[in-house]
């Protein structure tokens, strides 16, 4: 007999259009890939030479539970550099990836009951996290004419005795917008120290062709934060994620991490460090790859016709109104599938709000792109005839 916890949780669409599309490619169709947010780029070559080191150096073995002291002192310049925020080492939890420190940080806040706030539309997975923890996420819903970033009112009014946490995600996955600064301090103010927090997922951070993404502990230190190493330095293979945590809480998330995971990976917590410290170069001429194909791309798009009132500025997706063409996401985007050639990622995959959307990853070359925007541009046109 399955568990009712696992019957409960909702396949990842995007994995369900992906495995299709490969399916395709093994009886020799040609297919675009632009329904998957993993970068195309190879890791940094100082990260590479870190990993083949620290494996010749014989770093195989289990580091400290919380991650190398090494790479958390390494995390905490970087925040400190970058936003100009202290932290400590102590606050700092590492994990093989962000996913593994999400599970932690909801087994040790969330009781059965709880609820926690996420917008609409949102990854994929944050529903999941919360109901496995037999916890309730409420839905706000965020709108196309806003960038799709939350109106601070609306949470307010979902607020009950049972919120723990607030969860933000700028820059955003699906939409790649990002929360301005004034939503942000809105948001921090309407959590209580001690009773409800802000879960801020920052694992886009550094994505930003424009303006400027903020952390949360710009605004207040009640909070947790959630990055990575996965997209900013196209390391999604090595699995290396961290949670900035008060350090109330870090003791019984540390009793998690000893019994479910050990320790994170040794050799690419040593490739961490490097990134941190070595990779600004490579990380600059990512950026500027991205931005030429996020340029490219949302004027094509806007071309053919989609909606895309408020440009996004930061990850790699494009998130767009489709509800011209059908209000069916999940049907549209197996139908480009198949005639088009090209992957996409259906809105529903997001959240209710996000039906009659679609969304287009920038994480390809440009020529790829270039020929994916063509084969979407001709299965326009036949539709229409």
């Amino acid at each position: 007999m399955i568990s009712s916890r696992v019957k409960d949780i909702t396949s990842f669409i995007v994995m369900d259009v992906l495995e299709k599309a490969h399916e395709m490619e093994r009886n020799g169709v040609s297919i675009i890939h632009l329904e998957v947010g993993e970068p195309d780029f190879d890791i940094p070559l100082c990260v590479r030479e870190a990993t083949c080191k620290a494996l010749e150096d014989g770093h195989t073995h289990y580091t400290h539970s919380l991650g190398m002291i090494e790479l958390r002192e390494a995390i905490c310049e970087y925040y400190l550099k970058t936003y100009n925020v202290m932290t400590e080492p102590e606050q700092i939890v590492i994990g093989s990836g962000t996913s593994p420190v999400m599970f932690s940080l909801f087994s040790v806040l969330l009781e059965k009951g709880d609820q926690v706030i996420i917008s609409d539309p949102h990854y994929a997975c944050y529903p999941n996290f919360i109901k496995f923890m037999d916890a309730e996420p409420v839905t706000v819903p965020v709108y196309e004419e806003d960038g799709f970033q939350y109106r601070p009112e609306a949470i307010k009014e979902k607020i009950t005795e049972k919120t723990k946490g607030v969860f933000i995600n700028s820059p955003s996955n699906p939409t790649g917008n990002l929360l301005s600064e004034n939503r942000m301090r809105a948001i921090a103010d309407l959590t209580e120290p001690g009773r409800s927090y802000v879960i801020s997922d920052e694992i886009y951070h550094g994505l930003v062709y424009e303006g400027k993404e903020h952390s949360i502990l710009e605004f207040t230190d009640n909070a947790f934060v959630l990055n990575g190493f996965s997209k900013l330095y196209a390391m999604t293979g090595l699995r290396l994620g961290y949670l900035i945590a008060p350090r109330a809480f870090i003791r019984p998330i540390q009793k998690i991490q000893q019994n479910f995971f050990i320790s994170p990976n040794s050799t690419v917590q040593i490739a961490g460090i490097a990134a941190l410290n070595k990779a600004g170069e490579d990380v600059t001429r990512m950026k500027q790859t991205y931005d030429k194909r996020r340029q490219y791309m949302i004027r094509r798009l806007k071309e053919m016709g989609f909606g895309i009132t408020v440009e996004p500025t930061g990850a790699f997706y494009v998130f767009v109104n489709a509800k011209h063409i059908s209000n069916d996401s999940y049907k549209l985007s197996f139908d480009i599938l198949e005639k088009a050639r090209v992957g996409v990622t259906p809105g529903i995959d997001f959240g209710k709000n996000g039906e009659g959307y679609l969304r287009f990853s920038y994480a390809n070359s440009l020529e790829n792109i270039a020929e994916g925007m063509n084969r979407l541009e001709q299965y326009l046109k036949n539709i229409q005839a």
